[in-house]
């Protein structure tokens, strides 16, 4: 078995630590890297003799991952947030291929997520870049940020779910609406220097709703999937309307 270090970011993470610790409990090694939480956090990741290390409170995740995967003692690190699961097929699989494919950095895998209790089809397959030679990529520090990856990338096929990240968060519309109103703030340094004009903040929005809701089929989801949608159209009109109140600033 390839040695492999899970890396995972919390800050009062108890609702769903325990059930992603027992979903990678049989590897090399689990690295908490924790912003001071206050719950029962610490006692979860002790549990599963976790390595615990800290960084500074940041208000959201990828100021510290570059720090955490640093930390890791094991060049191939399977990234998660604290509310992700792996299953056996996905974990066999990524050993599997990853010893058949060593000319690969990074391994993209693909997510399931939930919202209001439904399957997300049009937020599927989230691809996100979970698996990687730790040597091969940085993360820049602004929020949603993609990895800069030093090689080449395998983009494992999305057809088959069972080797998919599951992402247990099961968001509400009121806790929608707060990461809305968090994250679209800290879209502003990454952002600070694009324009927005009239005609970008009236079609953009739009063009979000069309792309959630027709493009990648959240008609599929029901009263869910249009809701979604239109947060999601909610959340890049936010982004834009701040962007517009920065610049006045």
């Amino acid at each position: 078995m390839m040695n492999i270090s899970v890396v995972i970011n919390t800050l009062n993470a108890e609702k769903h630590l325990d059930e992603v610790l027992d979903s990678v409990k049989e590897f090399d090694e689990i690295l908490i890297c924790d912003m001071h939480s206050e719950d029962a956090t610490l006692a979860i990741a002790e549990k599963y003799n976790a390595k615990i290390i800290f960084h500074e409170k940041t208000g959201f995740v990828e100021p510290a991952r570059n720090f955490a995967i640093s930390q890791a003692k094991n060049e191939w690190v399977l990234l998660l947030d604290a509310d992700e699961t792996v299953n056996n097929d996905l974990k066999n699989y990524l050993q599997k291929i990853a010893a058949e494919k060593p000319e690969i950095a990074c391994f993209a895998i693909p997510r399931k997520n939930y919202f209001l209790g439904r399957f997300m089809h049009s937020a599927y397959p989230d691809y996100v870049y979970r698996f990687f030679k730790k040597s091969k990529i940085h993360w820049p520090e602004y929020i949603h940020s993609i990895p800069n990856i030093e090689g080449e990338v395998f983009k494992i096929n999305s057809k088959n779910k069972s080797l998919a990240i599951e992402h247990l968060a099961n968001d509400t519309i009121s806790h929608t609406q707060h990461k809305n109103n968090l994250y679209s703030t800290a879209e502003i340094p990454k952002r600070q220097h694009q324009k927005v004009g009239f005609f970008k903040l009236l079609t953009s929005p739009f063009f979000w709703f069309f792309k959630y809701y027709f493009v990648k089929q959240g008609f599929r989801d029901g009263k869910e999937g249009f809701i979604f949608a239109c947060l999601k159209s909610q959340y890049k009109f936010l982004t834009l309307s701040k962007l517009i109140e920065y610049k006045k600033k």
